[in-house]
């Protein structure tokens, strides 16, 4: 994928996990990446870190995805710095799981502050520069929780299938300025936020999966690079369902 060789991208939590696989394979490609997480001196290590290894310009930022105006300064000052934005990958993400019975108000508000409307500040903070370019790829993470629901996930769920929606309704408005928008829904991925979960119900999940194990970050990275490449030119408003086979529909 030659053509992604000195774009320009903003991953939301990228510090670890998911995103800074998403960060590493863009990077291994040759995208310059912007890192963000709640730490500037976190993101900024990991940046240096990629920089370093694959030989891309990388800086790290410290973000607060629910905050408009933090999101909207943060892509002023990679366009200052990178003269250009073409790629978003939306990947920040929290949980709060919990029966709705025990579900505090700011259970609720923090979830989708986060994951829903995190993903509506870096699409409206990106899209006025993108409209300029002509040219655009926003990749937002759902989850298959967004699709099939979770008992004790009702916060997390709406938000992923909040996510969902947003994607269909954006790719709309912008595929006629040549702005791709799509979404990726991972399964079950060895991650730091799966890695909690007992042997137990990690047994019974593996029985729901066809492909018979857990997805690793670079399978939901590599996904993305596709979308963020000039081979998906013509997908736009899709969900990818990255899941071994979990969820099918």
């Amino acid at each position: 994928m030659k053509d992604l060789k000195d774009k320009v991208a903003i991953i939301t939590g990228s510090s670890r996990g998911i995103g800074r696989s998403i960060a590493e394979k863009l990077a291994e490609f040759g995208v310059n990446v912007v890192i963000t997480s709640t730490k500037e001196d976190v993101s900024a290590s990991v940046a240096n870190e990629i920089s370093e290894k694959y030989g891309v310009k990388a800086k790290g930022f410290a973000l607060n995805v629910s905050n408009l105006t933090d999101f909207s300064n943060l892509v002023d000052n990679v366009v200052k710095e990178f003269g250009r934005i073409d790629i978003l990958v939306n990947n920040a993400g929290i949980t709060r799981d919990t029966l709705i019975m025990r579900m505090k108000e700011e259970d609720w508000d923090d979830v989708i502050n986060t994951n829903l409307k995190g993903v509506f500040n870096g699409c409206k903070s990106v899209v006025r520069y993108m409209l300029k370019q002509q040219y655009g790829k926003i990749v937002n993470i759902s989850s298959v929780v967004g699709i099939m629901g979770n008992a004790g996930q009702v916060n997390y769920a709406a938000s992923k299938g909040g996510v969902i929606s947003l994607t269909k309704s954006l790719a709309k408005e912008l595929a006629s300025r040549n702005i791709n928008v799509n979404a990726v829904a991972p399964g079950y991925i060895d991650t730091d936020m799966t890695k909690v979960l007992p042997d137990n119900i990690k047994q019974e999940i593996l029985k729901l999966i066809p492909l018979g194990r857990m997805g690793k970050p670079e399978d939901v990275a590599n996904a993305i690079a596709f979308l963020c490449s000039d081979m998906s030119s013509y997908i736009t408003g899709h969900v990818i369902v990255v899941d071994g086979g979990m969820v099918m529909y």
